[in-house]
């Protein structure tokens, strides 16, 4: 366990207590992005969710805000899960966060009243970031090295390891903190797609000997040349190739926010070799260019280019703002102006406000 304190506003502004009024009374959230629980207990979705229809089609499990509201002022608290998918601060942070770490993350946020408490002690299998927004909560946290009080208040960060065991109770007001959970992708899950990919050969496709039910010798026997073959198989993986797929893997799962996509759509037929450009930062920009082409991974996606963009494409990815002139030493103006629309097209770039 690990705890920060640094200056209050720096987190709180994340995610407030307006925010969360505005996502749970005045838009069309839906189960599951809200959990409610009282008592240590998850209530149903039909305790706090109606139906209602769009263009005539049928949607169900659209949160009811006041619904909610009674249960929230009745002593339970509110479960905001997934919020890095649909509240773009959060989004951003979850962003940057996934590229610092490359491991998945995620955010929730956790809306207490006053002197409650959601859940029993518990422990998570994933690490835990959590910040307080609003309000004050005593965490009660037990780690390797005993129980230990813990009070969260705006400004107050924590890092609780996978497995740490805690609780946590609001005090005399509202408490909202937001825990960014982090997915670990483990050696186990590497090396096991790794034998995966080795096992997909035919050769492993034989079936067992007949017999070998009144006579497992049979199958001992025969046993040792498959295992031969993958032991062999594996000593012939080059490290290096595997750690570049695990990077491609993660690098083209991941979709990034692009927020002001649609603007910058529009803004594209008036850009020009001296329009200011903005670099997102939520979106990686990854060059491979090991093969025929050169590969570019951009968070949900890679694209494929000609080597000869490879100088440009690094000036471009180390360069948080630019303008299409400054590539004036690899490209000529019109070739310029095509890279450049294309990666604000593809969601790295953005027409600077």
């Amino acid at each position: 366990m690990h705890v920060h304190r640094t200056d209050p506003g720096s987190l709180a502004g994340l995610l407030s207590l307006d925010d969360v009024d505005h996502l749970l009374t005045s838009t069309a959230l839906r189960t599951p992005a809200l959990r409610v629980a009282r008592n240590g207990t998850v209530l149903p979705g039909s305790s706090f969710t109606r139906a209602a229809s769009l263009a005539g089609q049928p949607m169900t499990g659209l949160v009811d805000g006041q619904k909610v509201l009674a249960l929230f002022e009745d002593g339970a608290s509110l479960v905001l899960q997934g919020l890095q998918r649909y509240w773009p601060p959060l989004a951003d942070l979850v962003a940057r966060l996934e590229q610092a770490l490359g491991h998945p993350c995620q955010a929730n946020a956790y809306l207490t009243p006053p002197g409650s408490q959601g859940f029993a002690l518990h422990k998570d299998t994933h690490d835990v970031f959590v910040f307080q927004t609003h309000g004050r909560k005593q965490w009660e946290v037990h780690d390797s090295s005993g129980a230990r009080d813990v009070l969260m208040e705006p400004g107050v960060s924590m890092y609780l390891p996978t497995g740490t065991a805690h609780a946590a109770r609001a005090l005399s007001e509202a408490s909202l903190h937001v825990t960014v959970g982090i997915n670990r992708i483990t050696w186990r899950e590497l090396l096991t797609r790794v034998v995966a990919d080795v096992l997909a050969d035919d050769r492993f496709d034989r079936p067992l000997p007949a017999g070998y039910l009144d006579d497992p010798t049979l199958l001992g026997e025969e046993l040792a040349g498959p295992l031969r073959d993958l032991t062999a198989a594996l000593e012939r993986q080059q490290p290096d190739a595997l750690a570049h797929r695990q990077a491609t893997r993660f690098l083209t799962s991941r979709r990034p926010p692009a927020r002001g996509a649609l603007r910058d759509r529009i803004a594209l037929s008036g850009l020009t070799d001296t329009t200011e450009l903005v670099r997102r930062t939520t979106t990686p920009c990854v060059l491979d260019a090991t093969g025929d082409r050169l590969r570019v991974l951009l968070g949900d996606r890679e694209i494929r280019m000609p080597h000869r963009l490879r100088e440009p494409m690094q000036f471009i990815a180390q360069h948080p703002r630019l303008r299409p002139c400054d590539l004036a030493d690899w490209l000529d103006p019109e070739s310029r102006l095509v890279l450049t629309r294309r990666l604000v097209r593809e969601g790295l770039l953005e027409v600077a406000a």
